[in-house]
């Protein structure tokens, strides 16, 4: 089986060869040169590799029981596609990638502006060449790559730019009358004819400019001004939109949205593992950086869990959803604040720490949008809030919840560290210590490398978690944790009030257990 696959690859690409060195259109009949609408061809190349099982969409995670299968099943049926979803669901992403969809290499008319097929020319140019050369009229091959057309929707978006105006300077350089059709300057959709169009945020084209859509998506066909041609267009429309456009900046009329055959709704990452895949195939961290800064494990689905809670949060405002460009900027921000640090402190390389994550507080802010109360509480102290629900969530993962532990049943696990902090013991993690320092830092708190331990983590990220415990236990109301400038300082809640040494009663003892 694997060699009749081989062979027919072959086949096709030998047959393309001897298609693409056609120079003139007698050439290209006698090599047997068929035409398809590129629909018929997205078609054909699409189940061509679900035969031969390849990923139509590389890059692409956690959509191969979703998204990607309403594509194909809209791809199958030549259908338009309006991709629904909000920022960061790699609407645009899936878009492009159905340029692999097309064939290689497609013949146009020489000069044509319009890529017309040298079978069914639809301008004025083709046709005229044509009949006046007839076999010999000389064409040309476009790469698929130079198939896809994308246009942003926005609200100056005129109806001269997607579908053509008259061209005063032509009709004065070819001395034609307005009447004439060769005096048109042909906009985008026109141009992109036998090509993929994608228009980008379509809520925001003006409701008049969505209608001059209709007749393209439904006939086939445009009309420009008070000319008589229609033009036979042959496209396929993908269209992104995000829900939250319909009501703040504009909407999708009816018509349109009738005319759109398949509308297929996005979603975020559901998992950290398909959360981190994105991040680490997005982010740009170079091959120094990665050799210079470890990152542990714990912190990449540390990143993955501030989406997660930013997206639960009552803070962040739900319709405008939190992009997966949040967790990209954090990580590249992650690297970058240890690498700093390393770079200050002289050293060679270094381990990426918890108290790192404040270095990601810019990426933060500048990717969530908040409500009344998010604003009332102001962008970093949300960000913080953020940090410390994706700690909490991590830590009740790997170790057992303190407030859920019955007295009598069941040995507090935390008992030595309380009893440290109670005996009005401090620790301060700078981000700025050397990691020797730091884990030295770590070390002092009586009994927090021995629950670690017990938890049987690799032993390179022993240090990362006797962290996560500190700030988990600070979290879930155990210890006080306060931020100030560019350091973490945890200690008893009681601390300074004298009350400090309470563990030495024998009475009260068991109570700080």
């Amino acid at each position: 089986m694997p060699k009749q696959k081989q062979r027919l690859r072959v086949c096709v690409r030998m047959t393309t060869n001897m298609l693409t060195r056609a120079r003139t259109l007698g050439a290209l009949k006698a090599a047997g040169y068929q035409s398809k609408s590129i629909k018929d061809e997205l078609r054909q190349n699409l189940l061509d590799k679900i035969r031969r099982r390849e990923n139509v969409f590389p890059g692409i995670y956690g959509f191969d029981d979703t998204v990607i299968p309403d594509i194909e099943r809209a791809i199958l049926s030549r259908h338009n596609i309006l991709l629904l979803g909000l920022r960061g669901q790699a609407k645009t992403r899936l878009a492009r990638l159905l340029v692999h969809l097309l064939d290689e290499y497609i013949p146009i008319v020489a000069g044509s502006e319009l890529n017309d097929d040298p079978l069914a020319p639809i301008s004025r140019y083709a046709r005229d060449l044509i009949a006046e050369h007839g076999d010999d009229t000389p064409i040309e091959w476009v790469h698929r790559d130079e198939r896809y057309v994308e246009k942003l929707a926005t609200p100056d978006v005129s109806i001269a730019d997607l579908v053509g105006d008259v061209d005063p300077i032509k009709a004065a350089n070819l001395r034609l009358p307005y009447s004439d059709e060769r005096v048109i300057h042909f906009g985008l959709i026109p141009r992109a004819h036998r090509c993929l169009f994608v228009i980008n945020e379509l809520p925001d084209l003006q409701p008049r400019i969505q209608v001059a859509l209709f007749n393209v998506l439904q006939e086939g066909d445009m009309q420009i001004r008070g000319f008589k041609l229609r033009l036979p267009l042959d496209l396929m429309f993908v269209f992104t939109a995000n829900p939250e456009d319909y009501t703040n900046r504009g909407s999708i009329i009816t018509p349109l949205k009738d005319r759109i055959e398949s509308q297929i709704t996005t979603h975020y990452p559901t998992s950290i593992e398909i959360g981190r895949r994105i991040t680490e195939q997005e982010a740009r961290i170079d091959t120094a950086q990665r050799e210079a800064v470890r990152v542990p494990e714990l912190l990449k689905d540390l990143i993955e869990e501030i989406a997660f809670a930013a997206r639960d949060s009552e803070y962040v405002d739900k319709s405008s959803g939190v992009s997966a460009r949040l967790t990209i900027a954090a990580y590249e921000n992650l690297y970058s604040t240890a690498e700093r640090r390393m770079l200050l402190n002289g050293d060679a390389s270094t381990t990426a720490r918890i108290t790192d994550l404040w270095g990601v507080i810019p990426a933060i802010i500048g990717k969530v949008e908040m409500v009344y109360e998010g604003e009332q509480e102001g962008p970093h102290t949300v960000a913080l809030r953020l940090i410390g629900q994706a700690i909490r969530r991590m830590f009740l993962q790997y170790f057992p919840n303190p407030a859920k532990l019955r007295r009598g049943q069941e040995k507090d696990p935390y008992g030595v560290i309380r009893a440290w902090f109670a005996g009005g013991n401090t620790v301060d993690l700078l981000h700025s210590q050397k990691d020797r320092e730091f884990v030295q830092n770590l070390d002092r708190v009586a009994g927090l490398r021995k629950i670690v331990e017990g938890a049987k983590v690799p032993a390179a990220d022993v240090p990362v978690f006797m962290e996560l415990v500190l700030h988990g236990l600070a979290e879930l109301e155990v210890l006080n944790k306060e931020f100030i400038l560019n350091r973490w300082t945890f200690k008893d809640f009681l601390a300074g009030s004298g009350l400090g040494n309470l563990d030495d009663d024998p009475d009260v003892r068991d109570l700080l257990k």
